[in-house]
Formats: structure tokens, C-alpha cells, sequence
């Protein structure tokens, strides 16, 4: 504002000076011209007004975030971090909508709809490798929530008590290409089991109405809503020694250039926001995704049973001492190498591709 008004004070005092207002030279008194009293009384208001007028406040940066399904736990952070002005103290304006799947996101994402992705990671993975230009900029959930759910009051404790029951799983999910690693690390194989593929949509209701002894699903989502009919335990595919993330956030390669600055505003908000969460807040953080979807009939008992669940899977042994978002190079060596094995993704690919820590707070 200050070099705006110098500037504006110089081109009043050539306006002034190409109009003739100055007193005739007097050799030996001024060097080039003279100062009237009319040029004196306007450059010193000018200098004034530079002086008290207030800096015009910047404006916020736009984002749009896009969820990867109608509202649930794990968008707790986003919402709250909305409600309570924490986007808006790191001058950034966020629009946070749902969607309607991760597949889809991804590719609304890439068309250029929306700037940023809540979506799961191991599907990015799989996207980047078929050559969509994505990568994640932090990620959340971090060790594996894939997992079967099975009856409490059944005799299944491990994946190889499976065998001869009745099993549903989604071929359209992330479970289609893992479920025979899945199997395999746990010692049987599909051949041995009842494996049925339905809509991913009737997943817990075959399950919770009792048509099978389990169901193939993301756990800590699922846990809570099987719960009330059907209390149940889970078969967690990383209790077997395999990871594949979850969570986080996902951009183009074009994003990642030319919104830097707001992505570094914006993950740092992000991180604090679930920090702040998970230090005894997970209350409020329901209470703020209540007002933030007011019209979704949102059920309180079940948002704060998957943040609650989902807590232990923010956390890998190799992430423990780092922030949230932070992301493993060894871990996302395991997952590719899963992702190779099953064909996912092409051998030899590297880690940098998929992910960078840049954004996320040391």
C-alpha cells in the first residue's frame, strides 16, 4: 500500500510540474525547481493519508474439499475444524461437501471439480498407478481398518476358523484384489470357504440379519452399527501382519504446484484439528459435525463409536513419534509391495510417487 501511494505521490508531483505550478527558477537557490505552497500543502496530505490509512485485510484462500461419502466419523476433523473457525484463523476459506465413493472423488478430483480429496489411499495407489495424476499430501488413517467382523458369540478367533462358513465381502471394494493375501496370511484359502460377493451397500445388512457368519468391510466404520444387533469382534487384516492405508488426503500433481501456500495452511489446520480430537474432544467434535449437517439426522451414539474406533488405527509402529499426517516411507514400501504382488500396481514403482510429507507439521 505504502509503494501504491509513493507511487500516486509521484505522479502528482510530475501532474503538478507538467502544469507549470512552480515559482520562476532563482540561480543559486534550488537546484531544479521551486516549491509552492500548493505543492507543499498537496504532497504533505498525500504523505498523511499513506500514513493512517489501514492495510486493506487479505482475503481468505478458497478450497474445496470433497468427502468420500455422505457424513460419518471419520470427517469429524474437516467439520469441526470448520465450525469452530480453525480454517478460517489460517485464512483460508473451506468448502467441505460429501461424495458419493472414493473411485468417484478421485476422478472429480483429476477433472479439476474440486481441489482436495478425504478418500482411502490404497485406492489412490491403484488410480496413480493406471496413470491418474494424484498423490496424498498426509495421511490419516494409517495402518490398515480392512477387517472381517464375526459374532462375539461365535467360535470364529481367526481367519483359518473361516473355513466352511459363510463369508460376504464386495469384489468392487478394496476387498476384491486383497482377499485371497488376506486369506493366505491367515492360512486357508477361498477354495475353503463360502465366499459370497454382494452390493457393498447390503454388506452389514446380510451380516446383521444373520445370512453370514461374516462380512469382508472396513472394521472401525462398521463395528458400531453391527454392534446394536449383532455385537461383534473383528479379523483385522494388519493383525496379520499387513498394511495398507487408509484415510487421507489426496490432490493433483497440478494442485500441488499452484496451491502451495494454501496447502500448507490448510493440512497443519487439519492435523491440529484431529490432535485436538483425539485429547479428549471427541464430544465436541460430533457436536460440531451435528450443526455442520443439521438436515442428515446424523446419529450422535454412532459418529463418536467410529471416531472412537478409529483411533488406534491413526497410528503404525513406524508413525508413533510423528504428527498426524505424517507418512511412512517403509510403510508405504509394504503396501506397494502388496500392491505389486496382486498386480495393482506395476513392479518396480517408487514410493515418492504416491505421497509427500512437505505440508505436514514437524
Amino acid at each position: 500500500m505504502k509503494a501504491q501511494q509513493a507511487a500516486s505521490n509521484e505522479a502528482t508531483a510530475h501532474h503538478y510540474s507538467e502544469n507549470g505550478v512552480m515559482t520562476e527558477r532563482q540561480p543559486g537557490r534550488y537546484s531544479d525547481m521551486t516549491v509552492t505552497r500548493r505543492r507543499f500543502t498537496a504532497t504533505a496530505v498525500a504523505g498523511i493519508a499513506a500514513t493512517f490509512t489501514p492495510a486493506v485485510a487479505q482475503q481468505p484462500q478458497k478450497l474445496t474439499v470433497r468427502t468420500d461419502f455422505p457424513p460419518w466419523g471419520m470427517h469429524a476433523g474437516l467439520h469441526l475444524a470448520v465450525d469452530n473457525g480453525s480454517f478460517k484463523d489460517a485464512g483460508l476459506d473451506v468448502d467441505v461437501s460429501d461424495g458419493k465413493g472414493s473411485s468417484l472423488v478421485m476422478q472429480q478430483i483429476t477433472a479439476g471439480e474440486i481441489d482436495i480429496g478425504w478418500v482411502q489411499l490404497g485406492p489412490m495407489a491403484v488410480a496413480r498407478g493406471k496413470g491418474m495424476p494424484l498423490t496424498s499430501i498426509a495421511g490419516f488413517v494409517r495402518k490398515s481398518d480392512l477387517g472381517g467382523l464375526v459374532p462375539k458369540d461365535s467360535n470364529i478367533r481367526t481367519v483359518k476358523d473361516l473355513e466352511g462358513k459363510k463369508v460376504a465381502y464386495s469384489a468392487a471394494s478394496s476387498w476384491g484384489s486383497l482377499i485371497d493375501v488376506f486369506l493366505e496370511a491367515g492360512g486357508t484359502s477361498r477354495d475353503k470357504i463360502d465366499l459370497v460377493s454382494v452390493d457393498s451397500s447390503s454388506l452389514l445388512s446380510i451380516y446383521i440379519s444373520k445370512q453370514a457368519d461374516c462380512t469382508l468391510t472396513t472394521y472401525p466404520f462398521a463395528k458400531p452399527l453391527a454392534d446394536r444387533q449383532r455385537p461383534s469382534n473383528g479379523l483385522l487384516f494388519s493383525d496379520l501382519g499387513l498394511n495398507f492405508p487408509s484415510y487421507g488426503l489426496v490432490v493433483t500433481e497440478a494442485t500441488l504446484a499452484s496451491r502451495e501456500d494454501a496447502l500448507r495452511r490448510f493440512v497443519p489446520a487439519l492435523v491440529k484439528s484431529w490432535e485436538y480430537i483425539y485429547s479428549g474432544h471427541v464430544d465436541e467434535a460430533v457436536a460440531a459435525m451435528m450443526r455442520q449437517r443439521a438436515a442428515e439426522k446424523l446419529d450422535v451414539e454412532i459418529l463418536k463409536g467410529q471416531i472412537v474406533g478409529y483411533q488406534p488405527f491413526f497410528v503404525t509402529a513406524r508413525t508413533k513419534d510423528k504428527r498426524f499426517g505424517w507418512q511412512s516411507d517403509d510403510d508405504w514400501k509394504e503396501t506397494l509391495a502388496i500392491m505389486e504382488k496382486t498386480k495393482l500396481v506395476s513392479a518396480g514403482t517408487k514410493t515418492t510417487d504416491y505421497y509427500t510429507n512437505k505440508f505436514v507439521p514437524t
